[in-house]
């Protein structure tokens, strides 16, 4: 356990960006658990995908890209998606021999010797000349704080807690939050709840023209601009707004996504707005998104004073052997499947460079 193993790349995280980038790596000449390994602390394939709550099926993913190299096919549209996207990632896995160790839990990247990083994880220390970082968001849930939040009585969850709208039967529910998560939580809440109510910080910004490639540009490009200031990233659905397709009309028309503006504080039986509007809840269910997992990278002191991680494309401005894959303009599925590739183009190039100077 307390021996140190070196490779020339540890990836941390087996998702889409962590093996978009393993199997750039492997293409390129990489050998897994020689020149580099693929570290994941979830129990089995899958990425965050595996986490998803079973009334989400297939059929209701949006813009799942596939991976490179083995394209998903056939796939029943009336299965999880939990089931249908872990079988896909585990066929990859084994397809192109990646040969993810899982679940281990990287804890700590600091500063080695010789130029290396060394990663310290529960099952031992890997000291590594480059880190594609690929952690994703699913496992920091955020939860904004509101006054009074603690004296509620009934039942508060975010949306990674989210069981199926069966276990809503009968209850009046409040979901925060306008994003994707919190109209399909409506959505499917709406025909068992007693009452629903839909409250955010902002209107909801309905799109109604087709998603084309320009605007997916022009999307990523201001994501982009802010994580090149150093800025904590957006995500790409923040700026995009949401698709305005049959089922929205039908919540819209019926009342379903009549949407709130924030309430001002919580009280034991409700929510309540300053200017005494009420209404009562059994639930809040905050569909209120997710930060970047990026904890184990504090000891490199990264952050900018505008509270983000500086990167240009993929590496991080203050440390070129790190790469963010997945953050920020690369969140999107097709988005982490260039990041990847460009991740693992520019690890080559920095490798190189050293091995000339050496």
């Amino acid at each position: 356990m307390n021996h140190v193993r070196e490779v020339e790349v540890v990836v941390v995280g087996a998702g889409q960006a962590g093996l978009s980038s393993a199997y750039h790596l492997r293409r390129t000449g990489f050998e897994p658990d020689r020149d580099f390994v693929v570290l994941d602390h979830s129990p089995r394939p899958g990425g965050a995908w595996q986490f998803r709550w079973p009334s989400l099926t297939y059929g209701k993913v949006h813009g799942m890209h596939a991976l490179p190299g083995m394209e998903l096919t056939d796939a029943d549209p009336l299965r999880p998606s939990a089931e249908v996207i872990g079988a896909y990632f585990d066929r990859y896995e084994r397809m192109f021999d990646l040969r993810v160790r899982r679940p281990v839990d990287v804890r700590a990247v600091r500063e080695g010797s010789g130029g290396r990083l060394l990663v310290a994880t529960s099952h031992g220390t890997w000291a590594t000349r480059a880190l594609i970082n690929a952690t994703g968001t699913w496992d920091r849930p955020f939860r904004p704080r509101y006054p009074g939040q603690e004296t509620f009585l009934g039942r508060q969850l975010h949306t990674a807690q989210y069981p199926g709208p069966q276990a809503f039967a009968g209850l009046r529910v409040v979901v925060v939050g306008g994003g994707a998560s919190g109209t399909q939580h409506l959505l499917e809440i709406a025909p068992y709840a007693a009452a629903t109510t839909w409250v955010t910080r902002r209107p909801p910004v309905w799109r109604e023209e087709p998603f084309d490639e320009n605007a997916g540009r022009e999307a990523v490009a201001l994501v982009e601009e802010r994580v090149r200031q150093g800025l904590p990233p957006r995500s790409v659905v923040s700026v995009t707004g949401l698709p305005l397709n049959d089922a929205i009309r039908r919540g819209l028309s019926d009342g379903v996504l009549d949407r709130l503006p924030m309430f001002d504080r919580i009280e034991p039986e409700g929510v309540v707005w300053d200017d005494g509007r009420r209404v009562a809840a059994d639930v809040i269910l905050w569909a209120t998104g997710f930060r970047p997992v990026i904890g184990h990278l504090a000891p490199l002191r990264l952050r900018e004073p505008g509270g983000g991680i500086r990167v240009e494309g993929t590496r991080v401005v203050g440390d070129p052997r790190i790469h963010l894959v997945g953050y920020g303009p690369s969140a999107s599925t097709i988005g982490a499947n260039r990041a990847g590739r460009a991740a693992v183009r520019d690890i080559r190039r920095l490798l190189a460079e050293e091995s000339a100077a050496a």
